[in-house]
């Protein structure tokens, strides 16, 4: 693959509450250059819903040589709002750019499941689970159809208004049921993930997405360190129970802690991604910090397994490996180096 990356959490908006309270630059530039000297990423993916961290992390990142995927995150957005904050963030982008960065502009993810007015529902589990309760399959492709149009719409509006602020190449972060018309962008943008049931077609499926002709980004993908997060794909963060305002509160169940798991799903997928001819993949994520490792009290307040972090943040003190820092990496956090070092 071009370009090796991982995926970096500024904060995620919603509701007006930020899921990463603290964004010291110390903190920030020392992780970013750990994301390049330790893990041998190439690229990373500057992922959340505050205009002023993005551009903040993209230029620490630009400074440290690393390829930048700007990255606004909406979440629960009008389509007005969502423009909006695109607008504001491609002139951010352009600014980095200009210095001299490679950077791509990402104009938003998985938009008809995380904002308003593409799917009916409050919630993203709601406007999920209309499309998987349909029991008719010719009104289920209905649905799907009249999704993707709007979607479509949607963003050719996008990218058309990002393009009048950023000069460089940008694309869209999609999940596969929004069937977008890649026209309008640089590069195919998927957030990919292979649970049990498409194991045996996803090698497939990602060959079909380069057999396209645009350069194929996997946008997203990796698990949790539980057993069997990987054979639930992109829902092996479901098992958390959530308060207020999104807030993660704790598992509902007991889960065992697998590490391994986590690190050879990243390994299968790289490998895959790669011989397939993939030109980009960004692992998600580096850290949450809203997803804390609690040990040795009540397994069901362990946020961590239920985060697909590569590093465990730790609610007091500091690591071992990193005495500096407030985590700890995962064997998935070796594994990752080991591949993209090779």
């Amino acid at each position: 693959m071009r370009a090796k990356g991982i995926s970096y959490d500024t904060g995620f908006v919603r509701e007006g509450r930020i899921s990463r309270p603290r964004f010291e630059p110390d903190v920030v530039w020392r992780e970013l250059s750990i994301i390049r000297d330790d893990l041998h990423c190439t690229a990373v993916r500057v992922v959340g819903g505050d205009p002023r961290r993005l551009e903040e992390a993209a230029a620490y990142a630009a400074d440290l040589g690393l390829e930048v995927w700007f990255s606004p995150y909406p979440l629960e957005l009008t389509p007005e709002e969502t423009l909006a904050l695109f607008a504001d963030c491609a002139e951010r982008a352009e600014r980095i750019r200009l210095r001299g960065a490679e950077v791509v502009f990402v104009a938003g993810a998985e938009l008809s499941l995380m904002n308003k007015g593409f799917l009916p529902g409050g919630t993203q589990e709601e406007r999920l689970g209309r499309l998987l309760r349909e029991a008719d399959p010719d009104r289920r492709r209905e649905l799907a159809g009249e999704l993707s149009a709007r979607v479509n719409d949607f963003l050719v509006r996008a990218a058309a208004l990002v393009r009048e602020r950023f000069g460089g190449k940008i694309t869209y972060a999609s999940v596969p049921l929004e069937r977008v018309d890649w026209s309008p962008f640089d590069i195919v943008g998927v957030d990919l993930y292979r649970s049990a049931e498409l194991a045996g077609r996803f090698d497939a499926g990602v060959r079909a997405l380069v057999a396209q002709g645009k350069p194929v980004a996997i946008t997203e993908f990796g698990t949790a360190a539980y057993r069997g997060a990987g054979d639930r794909g992109g829902r092996c963060m479901e098992i958390v129970e959530y308060g207020e305002g999104g807030v993660p509160i704790r598992l509902d169940g007991v889960y065992a802690r697998d590490e391994a798991g986590q690190a050879a799903y990243l390994r299968e997928l790289l490998e895959i991604f790669d011989a397939a001819g993939v030109d980009s993949a960004f692992v998600f994520l580096f850290a949450l910090g809203n997803f804390p490792h609690r040990p040795g009290g009540d397994p069901a307040e362990d946020l961590d397994l239920a985060s697909p972090g590569i590093v465990k943040v730790l609610d007091d003190g500091h690591g071992s490996a990193y005495p500096d820092m407030t985590w700890e990496p995962k064997a998935a956090f070796a594994a990752l180096a080991e591949c993209y070092r090779g």
